[in-house]
């Protein structure tokens, strides 16, 4: 993802001066995900701009070895002990991620959500992240669009069962079926990586695709291998929404092999999750009437952007979550923050 250093935001906020003259520059964040993907490949850029642009120590990526708990709990309490003094993290489970989470609170670090929620109770500040439920349910909707009139009959390939976005995607998929008459015939999860997505989706496509006249993909790994697989069969007979912006995905949208992704904001969860983590450190606090949202997992929720792209704005996408992050940079300390 091209970098978004020195955004519309980021130089108002330079330029505003009192906003962030009470940068940390001792503030020595760490941007940790579940495991290695590709989705957060844009917290390590937006990392190293928030660290430039807000004149932080550091704000460095961090991931662990492979997606388990017990890993990112491994790796969060070796950096604690190596200095790092804020976390923005995606929580390896929803609930057993909690207690190191308050280990590290117990040490004084500023926590934040990325990307996915810690559940209530947890010392996160809060969540910043893709209002995932809605964001499924507009592709679905999107999805049973494009498949016109007649049978809508929906196969929905997901994430990891451990994420706690999948059951929400899930839930969001059946929901936007039911209302328009359609049915989900399969959902096939846990394949948010290459080998399994690409053993079980086209071990389905190749029994059922007589079976199925649409494919809703929500998560990034099973977007790209639906994506591939919809292209070297050469059939239209498959509507197809995905989601995120993987190079083979907006290709596919480009070239009519599928009709649109949902997009995601990642960039601006790195970006924004660093700003706060330091201001956090400065000594602000959360405002107690803090306009947050809330979804199944916290009360204190902040969405990060989404939006569907199709062939009209393909080529745009990028511009979409620039101003999205701007749009929440802007009033960010005037909404959530009290930094007296």
């Amino acid at each position: 993802m091209k970098s978004l250093s020195r955004s519309a935001a980021a130089i108002a906020l330079l330029c505003a001066g009192a906003t962030v003259a009470s940068a940390a520059d001792d503030s020595t964040l760490a941007l940790v995900p579940g495991g290695p993907h590709p989705y957060f490949a844009a917290w390590e850029q937006a990392g190293v701009d928030a660290a430039a642009d807000l004149g932080l120590g550091e704000a460095s990526y961090k991931i662990p070895q492979k997606w388990e708990l017990a890993q990112q709990n491994q790796l969060l309490e070796s950096l604690l002990s190596q200095g790092y003094n804020g976390f923005l993290i995606f929580p390896g489970d929803p609930v057993g991620a909690v207690s190191t989470a308050e280990e590290l609170a117990g040490f004084g670090s500023p926590i934040i959500a990325g990307g996915g929620c810690y559940k209530d109770p947890s010392p996160a500040a809060f969540c910043l992240g893709t209002d995932t439920g809605n964001s499924a349910y507009l592709g679905a909707k999107e999805l049973i669009k494009a498949m016109g009139d007649g049978e809508k009959r929906i196969a929905h390939f997901t994430g990891f069962l451990v994420d706690p976005n999948t059951q929400l995607r899930i839930d969001a998929v059946l929901k936007a079926a039911e209302e328009e008459g359609a049915t989900v015939v399969q959902v096939i999860a846990d394949i948010d990586a290459p080998e399994p997505a690409e053993e079980k989706i086209n071990a389905y496509l190749a029994a059922n695709a007589g079976e199925v006249d649409g494919i809703i993909a929500t998560a990034w790994v099973p977007a790209v291998v639906a994506a591939n697989a919809l292209r070297r069969m050469g059939t239209d007979d498959i509507a197809m929404v995905g989601i995120d912006h993987d190079e083979a995905v907006i290709s596919a949208i480009k070239d009519g092999v599928i009709d649109g992704t949902m997009i995601q904001n990642p960039y601006g969860q790195g970006y924004i999750g660093a700003y706060a983590l330091d201001k956090l450190r400065s000594g602000c606090t959360i405002k107690d009437d803090a306009p947050f949202g809330s979804n199944a997992l916290t009360e204190k929720f902040i969405d990060s952007g989404t939006a569907y792209v199709d062939a009209s704005n393909a080529d745009s996408y990028l511009d979409t979550m620039r101003a999205e992050t701007d749009r929440i940079l802007a009033d960010f300390d005037a909404t959530y923050l009290n930094c007296e």
